[in-house]
């Protein structure tokens, strides 16, 4: 029984997520207007590219592909601590986000997760958006 209502409670929270791609003009609007924004790539690629004006660190997956989700967690929940909150992941070319961003919505209860459309390299950069150093 408890496992049929805890499935039923599942199934409606996901009802109510929220995850899809947003292009670079409205993220910036989205950031201006306080919605943080979460860069989950690696070091290495901040250093490459730069990230986006007020953007937190956060890598997500390893140079080997690990995982530490309990960490990540924890540090998400610093910024975001609200699951009805919104928040914008990105990453090089939105592959990430996608695996990342479905599971904080699916499986982890966030309500408005949205992703940089075509990650850093295609959605933002290849429109001549500026980027800071790390």
């Amino acid at each position: 029984m408890k496992r049929i209502l805890l499935s039923v409670i599942a199934a409606s929270l996901s009802l109510f997520a929220e995850f899809r791609a947003i292009d670079a003009d409205t993220l910036v609007k989205m950031r201006d207007a306080g919605v943080p924004v979460i860069d989950i790539r690696t070091p290495a690629e901040w250093q490459q590219t730069g990230i986006i004006k007020g953007a937190h660190k956060m890598m997500f997956f390893d140079e080997r592909g690990q995982v530490n989700a309990p960490e990540w967690m924890y540090r998400l929940g610093t910024i975001v601590n609200d699951k009805s909150k919104p928040f914008i992941i990105y990453c090089a070319h939105a592959n990430r986000t996608k695996l990342v961003g479905e599971w904080l919505s699916n499986q982890m209860g966030f309500q408005k997760v949205y992703e940089l459309r075509g990650g850093i390299e295609n959605g933002w950069l290849k429109y001549k958006k500026p980027t800071v150093r790390p």
